[in-house]
């Protein structure tokens, strides 16, 4: 039998002042007097220009004094001046986005303590939600009956029959099956609502798969894995207790196929849905 259970983390901007200090030597050389006034004309010519290049350096000079001083307040006043900066513009954060497991038929039925059915075509998600879901409740906020009224929801006919009424009968059958095989028996439940108890099932793992015999579409898997099962109980004392189990679950799956959806809802034709629980694994 499938689902039993058992107890137990600018810089600093350095200018450099160069204080340029210039001696200006002057030197008399004495020169022999050959010829009338022309060693003193030419001497004069030579003072004459010494006395320029030394204006022309003096005004350089203070030029070059001021330059340093006007970018030195400058600077101090903007020190910011002068650096490139790029801005890149604010891009608004998106959504992420919506997995197809976060689509699903009903989200309501979580608040009775039920796995919701998810609305996709890719058998790993489905079926991880599928064996979580027949293990999965609350007695404190549904019947064991209204659950399982709402796991025969996820059932889709066996399109391996060729007849409509034979597709139904074998669904009937699957359905039967889940209730006397597969779930926790009711004797089970009644003990456990006895002390408010819940179930929650939790896939670990991967998943393997099987073929599914007579399967000419190749549309159906069968896929097992472990399920943990955390059984909470409360005492009289109302403090509760969680142990854990692990079982070995498989299901047969329609994906892809001529699956039906669940009336009034968002699934369409080709969505997953379960064809079959099975009470004993099936290995590969």
């Amino acid at each position: 039998m499938a689902y039993r259970h058992g107890e137990p983390n600018w810089s600093n901007v350095h200018f450099v002042t160069a204080a340029v200090a210039g001696a200006v030597q002057t030197g008399h050389r004495r020169h022999p007097e050959t010829s009338g006034g022309l060693t003193i004309v030419v001497r004069e010519r030579k003072q004459g220009r010494r006395l320029l290049w030394a204006w022309v350096g003096g005004g350089i000079l203070i030029a070059g004094i001021v330059a340093i001083t006007v970018s030195s307040i400058l600077n101090s006043q903007n020190p910011t001046a002068g650096r490139s900066h790029t801005m890149t513009p604010s891009v608004p954060a998106s959504d992420p986005p919506t997995a197809a497991s976060s689509v699903v038929v009903d989200p309501s039925v979580a608040d009775r303590g039920w796995v919701p059915e998810p609305i996709t075509t890719d058998a790993n998600v489905y079926i991880r939600s599928a064996l979580e879901a027949a293990a999965t409740f609350d007695t404190q906020r549904s019947e064991r009956d209204a659950w399982l009224t709402y796991l025969d929801s996820w059932f889709t006919p066996d399109t391996r029959y060729a007849s409509e009424a034979d597709q139904q009968d074998a669904m009937s059958t699957a359905q039967l099956e889940l209730r006397q095989s597969v779930v926790l028996p009711e004797n089970d439940w009644t003990s456990l609502a006895g002390e408010d108890g819940r179930v929650t099932a939790a896939v670990h793992g991967d998943i393997d798969y099987t073929q599914v015999p007579e399967d000419k579409t190749g549309l159906m898997e069968i896929g097992t894995a472990d399920v943990v099962l955390t059984f909470t109980r409360v005492d009289s004392d109302g403090a509760e207790h969680a142990y854990d189990e692990q079982v070995r679950v498989s299901v047969q799956v329609l994906c892809d196929g001529e699956s039906v959806p669940t009336p009034d809802s968002d699934q369409q034709p080709g969505d997953c849905k379960i064809v079959r629980y099975f009470p004993e694994p099936m290995e590969p």
